[in-house]
Parts: C-alpha cells; structure tokens; sequence
C-alpha cells in the first residue's frame, strides 16, 4: 500500500502558482508530514498553509548550513524543488544526497505540451536518461504496452504561465520587505523581470499578429528551409548544458553553417521560444549575422506559436538542447544539437559538422525513437500540468503515488511496479 506515514518533505522553490501547493495537501492527505522553505514574498504567496511555512531571510552564503539544520530538525526524509540547477537547489541536492534525502525533481516536460517531467535526483543533464542506453529502454519495454499519441500543436496553459510569473515578480518587487536578501537566480532585478511580463501581456495582441505574418510568409514562401529552435537564454538547460555562454555565440555558430554549407535556394527559420520575452534582441542580431554573411533575405524569424506548423515542410532542425526537439524526432526530422539532452542518443542525433548537416543531413533511426518516447511516457512524463487548473488536476492524479513509491519512475518499470499510465485527454 502507498503511504506518507513515517514521511516527512520540504519543498523549496516551485513552478509560479499554486501547483506546489496543492501537492502539498494530497501528499498530507497520504499521511505525510510536509514543509516549506519560502525565499520570498512569492514564494510565500502561493503556499496556502502558513503554519507549515519555513521563512529563509539569511544571506546565500548562509543558506548551506541552514539547510542542513532543517533537514535535521524537521526529521527530513524527502525534499520536493522544480529545477535542479538554481544555486539554492543545486546545494541542497548535493547535501540532501550526502544524508541520504531523497530527490524529487519537477520540470517542464521532455515532452511537451501536456506532459510535465518528474524524476529523482536530477532532471536534463543531471537525468538518469543522460546514461541510459537505447537498447536498455528496448529492453526494459519488453513487457510494457502504450498508444503514444501525436503530441498537440500547442502549449496548453501559456496565458496562465505568463499571468502567474506576472503576479509572482510583481510581490517580489512590491512586497518583498520581509526576504531582503533574497537573490534571484537570474541576471535581471526582479523589477525588470517584472516589467517584462507586464509588456508581454499587454503586447500579445501585437505578438500574435506578428507571429502569424511571419508564420505565413515561412508556410507560403514555397522555398526549403530549415528550422533553428531557440531557448530562453536565462534557461538553466541553455545556462549548464550548453557550450555557449549566450545566445548571439548561437545565433553565429548556426548563421555560418548554413552560409557555408546549404544550398543557395534553401532557407533558414529561427523559431523563438513562446516565453521570449525580448531581454535579448533575438531579430536584431539575426539580422545582423544574415547581413554580414551574406544570407539575409534567406533567414527569417518567427515568434513562438506552433512549431507544428513549422515542423511539417522543414528540412531539418538544429538547437541547443531545447525539448522542442522531441518533435522534430517524432516527424523523422534530421536534428542536430550542440548541448547535453536526454534525447542526445547516437540513433536520433546527426554527428556531422553543421556545414554537411545543412548540405546532405541524416536521419534519425525512428523506430529507435519510437521506442525512446515510449519509454519516456512509461516513466518521468506524466499527463498534465503546472499553471492550468485542470493540467494541475491531471497532474496530480498519478504524481503523488509516484513520489511515495520506493522506485523512481524508471526504476519502476524495470521491476514491473509501474502504474498504468493516464491517457493524455485533459478531464475538466
């Protein structure tokens, strides 16, 4: 019998909204003892419970230490976070580890955009995906039976995504009195994070507009092209997992190639992030490197919206590591990556120079992928999400027997404990 008897979890930092929350109280509900570790008024904001709410007001340099006196005074067993690079989380992963805590991992989904990401001790390039072998996964699926379905065409909750990290910055810029040694874990202040979510909400009417001219222009151009998936600079997959320090060495490193090596009537499509929110001029340096590479009415730039539309006359696609790239392997896309990813397998990724690539690029093996997706949507990828009320819903409906398992989610599948898993409809 799944129980949280004898359980006790700390939660650190979480996806903008309620999700966490709302986890907290089924995992209660399971029997289990559960507190949380606020580094902020946001934080603070979304965790409904106060009486459970474990305030953190020292400096960084201190937080190791603290951290370390919760886990022993609160009787720890588990620690619950979302993302696991951050500078507060990725200490407490490591001290956690040491003790024997265990790790739950959340992150947005290797599959997008109905499935979420839960793993233990690490997720991306610190996933247990990054050393398992195609032919392990095979193995493994022997006895494991699932209709994978086409993933949609859309996000699913990015208006409430954006509306909570709206609300989210604006307490940290209005009421954070109370944590004043709070220190993002990105470059910008929290009020021009802030600042930024208000312009993209007020702007979407314009954004979309704007998407949809360029999106037509790609569709109707009756030209070949290729597509380069972009990431949010300030992403941690593009941050820890990448060779590149920016995204402009990006832009560059992929402009070149394809001026060197496509054929001169091909095409060359930068598809932004749907989170872009403009802290990096994206068209502008796009346009820049075209220019001075001589390729400037051959490379165009598109904002966010459905990659499906994009991905369905593409040639071929090259990224970082974004998990957009799953899509491309399920179409039989060529693909080539330039940073750690759990799909970076030999049998779907092109190991050529970027200049061949874009001349003569080669196929990914998808009955292979074919085989890898499945696994994944046997194990870490769960139907559902973290800002809609009805994605939250699905979401938690299998994700709290998972975390009160004795196996991790790939261990379980291996031994044959696995649930069977939700179908991908989201229930109203």
């Amino acid at each position: 019998m799944v129980s949280g008897q004898n359980r006790t979890f700390l939660f650190l930092q979480g996806p903008h909204g309620p999700f966490f929350s709302r986890l907290a109280k089924m995992l209660r509900a399971a029997g289990a003892t559960v507190w949380r570790v606020s580094f902020n008024a946001g934080d603070a904001f979304f965790w409904r419970d106060g009486n459970s709410l474990i305030p953190y007001r020292g400096a960084a340099v201190d937080w190791a230490a603290r951290f370390a006196t919760i886990l022993r005074e609160k009787g720890v067993t588990d620690i619950v976070l979302y993302g696991d690079t951050r500078r507060i989380h990725a200490e407490a992963v490591r001290a956690a580890q040491d003790l024997g805590v265990l790790v739950h991992v959340f992150e947005e989904g290797y599959l997008r955009p109905y499935w979420v990401t839960y793993e233990r001790g690490g997720s991306n390039g610190h996933s247990r995906l990054m050393t398992l072998k195609v032919a392990q996964m095979q193995k493994t699926l022997a006895k494991a039976e699932l209709d994978m379905p086409e993933p949609p065409a859309h996000w699913g909750d990015m208006r409430q995504h954006v509306f909570y990290g709206a609300v989210y910055h604006g307490l940290l810029m209005l009421a954070n009195r109370g944590y004043r040694n709070f220190q993002p874990h990105r470059a910008m202040t929290v009020a021009q994070e802030f600042r930024l979510y208000i312009k993209r909400l007020l702007l979407m009417p314009w954004l979309w507009a704007d998407r949809v001219i360029a999106t037509w222009r790609v569709k109707y151009g009756g030209f070949p092209y290729h597509l380069a998936l972009l990431q949010l600079e300030h992403d941690s997959s593009f941050q820890e997992h990448s060779p590149f320090a920016t995204m402009t060495e990006f832009l560059a490193t992929v402009i070149d190639g394809f001026a060197t090596g496509a054929p001169t009537h091909h095409h060359l499509v930068f598809k932004a992030h749907p989170l872009e929110d403009g802290r990096v001029p994206l068209r502008r340096e796009i346009r820049r490197l075209a220019r001075d590479h001589g390729v400037a009415a051959r490379v165009h730039y598109v904002r966010g919206g459905k990659l499906a539309q994009l991905l369905d006359h593409a040639r071929s696609a090259v990224t970082v590591n974004s998990t957009a790239a799953q899509q491309v392997l399920w179409r039989g896309l060529p693909l080539k990556v330039f940073g750690d990813a759990v799909y970076a397998k030999p049998e779907f990724v092109s190991t050529q120079q970027l200049p061949e690539f874009f001349a003569r690029p080669s196929r990914p093996d998808s009955r292979a992928y074919r085989d890898y997706r499945h696994f994944l949507l046997e194990t870490s990828q769960l139907a559902g999400g973290f800002y809609s009320s009805r994605g939250r819903r699905q979401l938690l409906r299998q994700v709290v027997d998972m975390m009160l398992a004795p196996e991790d989610p790939y261990e379980a599948l291996q031994k044959g404990t696995a649930a069977p898993r939700q179908q991908l409809r989201l229930v109203k």
